[in-house]
């Protein structure tokens, strides 16, 4: 598959003139799950199937993920130069009091680290990897921009942000007169979707795109995992069950998750494709949505998610699994009580 026949799958990224494949390549696994051959077949095969957005962070695998990127990046200059590159820093990389956070002593360390790390004298996009409760917004907001001046990175965005912190720091970049934040990386999948009731409204308000992680919520929606059987193997749960937020025990006791595979499977079914490639493709068409992350362990994995550029769910399927995977949520103010309350019709409707 070649970048031509994949021209209709490539979208701005979120305010700025730069347009990124709707499927980034996540790197996390690198370093860690996948070594570095196996990372850098991965990047081979992002690119031939018409990839070009590669994010990382230092924190992944202590700077190994970095630096593994910078090797294929060095041994492949040409290829290179298309790539649009993301990193993230804030997590500690050391053990002072210093080395961490986004305060302007931490992220100059961190942002010339990356770049060394990286080999590489620009990032294109720089983003905060969590919010620092410490740290003043605008020390951080304004290193940033001077960073952008500075002809280190081209554009800035965050990662892990409420909406109420997304709007803050937008606002406070417009006052001043800085350059803006242009993307968003929230967790977002159909098994969680409650950045719906303020993350989405508040990107499409700042004209902020959503770069989610997580899409197939830690595996779940790939379809590999039966009801009530404890996984096995080398998979996320099967080596490790109680894994952060995609824990196995929690998840399987939900009926709401079974609903939504079964669903999942069943379109799947329908259209010759994998659950993966369904969740994907629903998670693609939501608003603000600018590039879905993509993490793999395998050439493999990694080539079946890529498919999902090339299936079109129906109004009717997209329905259907929106309706199956409705947040749960209070009354008020984001259920339905609430909405009927904010609703206004024109013409004499209340």
């Amino acid at each position: 598959m070649s970048t031509a026949q994949n021209s209709a799958a490539y979208r701005p990224l979120g305010r700025s003139g730069a347009v990124v494949f709707e499927h980034a390549l996540g790197t996390m696994t690198f370093g860690a799950e996948a070594d570095e051959a196996t990372s850098h077949a991965i990047i081979d095969a992002y690119i031939e199937g018409g990839g070009n957005f590669i994010d990382t962070a230092d924190v992944y695998s202590a700077g190994s993920s970095e630096e593994i990127i910078g090797r294929w990046l060095t041994a492949h200059p040409a290829e290179a130069a298309q790539l649009v590159i993301a990193t993230k820093g804030r997590f500690p990389m050391g053990e002072g009091p210093n080395d961490l956070g986004t305060s302007r002593r931490h992220l100059r360390t961190a942002l010339d680290n990356s770049l060394r790390r990286l080999g590489v004298e620009h990032i294109d996009l720089y983003q905060m990897h969590a919010w620092d409760a410490i740290t003043p917004l605008d020390e951080t907001v304004r290193f940033l921009d001077d960073a952008i001046t500075q002809g280190k990175i081209g554009y800035y965005g965050f990662s892990n942000f409420t909406g109420w912190q997304l709007t803050k720091a937008t606002s406070l970049a417009e006052r001043h007169g800085w350059n803006l934040p242009i993307t968003l990386q929230p967790q977002y999948s159909l098994l969680v979707r409650g950045i719906e009731h303020e993350v989405v409204p508040a990107a499409l308000d700042a004209g902020i795109g959503l770069l989610p992680w997580s899409p197939l919520g830690g595996g779940w929606l790939s379809g590999k995992y039966r009801r009530d059987v404890a996984p096995t193997g080398t998979t996320r749960l099967g080596e490790n069950p109680d894994r952060g937020m995609e824990a196995w025990e929690k998840r399987n006791a939900d009926p709401r998750t079974w609903q939504i595979i079964d669903t999942l499977t069943g379109i799947a079914e329908a259209h010759e494709a994998s659950p993966s490639q369904v969740a994907l493709a629903w998670l693609a068409a939501q608003p603000a949505v600018t590039s879905v992350i993509l993490g793999a362990r395998s050439v493999e994995q990694l080539r079946d998610n890529m498919g999902a550029t090339a299936l079109t769910l129906d109004a009717t399927e997209i329905e259907s699994l929106t309706a199956v995977s409705t947040p749960r949520t209070d009354d008020y103010p984001y259920g339905a009580p609430g909405v009927a309350q904010r609703h206004r019709k024109i013409g004499g409707g209340r």
